[in-house]
């Protein structure tokens, strides 16, 4: 369908060298964009961009670190100048460091906001003003089912994607009249390498996820795609402010 159609778009995907941001880049180029794949592993990242080229599209990598401002706001300035257009920005790049509060460093907490929430921000400033230039723009924010579920150990994580959602409402509010959409999804319990190292070190966990989520399995990246998609494309253009929670249904079950 042609309100899907995203030929001649060009997408940057922060930590879009593996896992959701993968899933969600390889949606997005299968559609018709182009990717910036912005990461911190130049290996991992050249194989993600192969795969996306076989796919038929444009893929860059350009490194970048989230917890630099400055190198946020020059991964945008060089893939504007790589593809010469910015439409659809996907902050995806994701961290922790966990510890009970009583525990947790303030420079540890500090280094948790500065990669999921200051980063997000940074590179939403920095993007702005290319999708302006173009008549517009769509912005996805990778938040997390923590930020409305809590653990003892979360200090930093669950803060950071709460703050994350109401940045992604503001962010709405602020940049509608410029025609730039700005929603959040909220993943729950994705198969990852990042959820894998932790959830095979706690002994039934695994089955436990599974026996409290309605579809009866984990995710996987692979269900990002179609949403990206949807955010990405003119389909959503009526849909700004959004948290679209992304999990099997485990949220709500009992």
């Amino acid at each position: 369908m042609r309100l899907f159609d995203l030929k001649g778009r060009v997408a940057i995907v922060t930590g879009g060298n593996g896992g959701i941001g993968l899933g969600m880049a390889t949606g997005l180029a299968e559609a018709g964009a182009d990717i910036i794949v912005a990461a911190r592993n130049p290996d991992k990242s050249a194989s993600a961009c192969d795969g996306l080229r076989k796919i038929g599209r444009k893929a860059e990598f350009i490194q970048f670190d989230a917890r630099s401002e400055t190198s946020c706001s020059a991964m945008v300035a060089e893939a504007q100048k790589t593809f010469g257009r910015i439409d659809i920005l996907v902050n995806n790049a994701g961290f922790t460091i966990k510890g009970p509060p009583e525990e947790l460093s303030i420079s540890d907490f500090k280094t948790v906001l500065d990669v999921n929430l200051t980063a997000a921000l940074a590179c939403c400033q920095a993007a702005y003003p290319h999708m302006k230039t173009v008549g517009g723009g769509k912005i996805i924010n990778v938040a997390s089912l923590a930020a409305f579920l809590a653990a003892p150990r979360m200090t930093g994580y669950a803060p950071s994607k709460a703050a994350l959602v109401q940045l992604t409402r503001v962010l709405a509010t602020a940049w509608a009249k410029e025609n730039i959409q700005v929603n959040s999804i909220l993943p729950g319990w994705i198969d990852t390498e990042m959820t894998r190292n932790g959830s095979q070190k706690t002994s039934g966990f695994v089955e436990e996820v599974i026996a409290d989520t309605p579809v009866g399995r984990w995710g996987s990246p692979e269900d990002f795609a179609g949403i990206a998609v949807y955010l990405g494309s003119r389909a959503s253009d009526f849909m700004t402010g959004s948290a679209i929670v992304l999990d099997g249904g485990y949220s709500f079950t009992l």
